[in-house]
């Protein structure tokens, strides 16, 4: 990590973002299975520039998460496309037409650049346990 990274050198916080957009993802892989020791390591940076066309995974967790901690106890959730652009940020909340899936936690960058994990904060589902469809769309909403 850079030294001349704003965050790690707690000069900044989320509340520099006076508006942001709603980004909408559609999904293209539902995905099952938990696991009590996946060990992520979520980046210290609150916030995540995306490109519309990405492709990222959802991962959810029941645990205190945040950007910097560790997390063991996951469910996998989805494989999601990116309609448009934006920047995601620690809070938003995620919600598809089955409910809230939760907050955005963090992100672990263990498979970058294939795709960054992108983990929420919320009940200990996965996808196939919601109930998500290929094609259903993932809203995040900013805080």
């Amino acid at each position: 990590m850079s030294n001349s990274d704003p965050y790690t050198r707690k000069l900044v916080n989320t509340g520099y973002y006076a508006q942001r957009n709603e980004l909408v993802a559609k999904v293209v892989a539902v995905l099952r299975g938990q696991l009590d020791n996946r060990n992520l390591e979520l980046i210290p940076q609150p916030s995540r520039a995306i490109r519309q066309g990405e492709i990222h995974e959802l991962i959810v967790t029941d645990e205190e998460a945040a950007p910097g901690s560790n997390v063991q106890r996951i469910a996998y959730v989805a494989f999601v496309e990116f309609l448009n652009g934006g920047v995601l940020l620690h809070k938003d909340r995620v919600l598809t037409e089955k409910g809230c899936l939760g907050t955005l936690a963090g992100y672990d960058m263990a498979h970058f650049p294939n795709h960054m994990n992108v983990v929420l904060q919320g009940s200990l589902k996965s996808g196939e346990d919601w109930g998500l469809e290929v094609g259903m769309h993932v809203v995040f909403k900013p805080h």
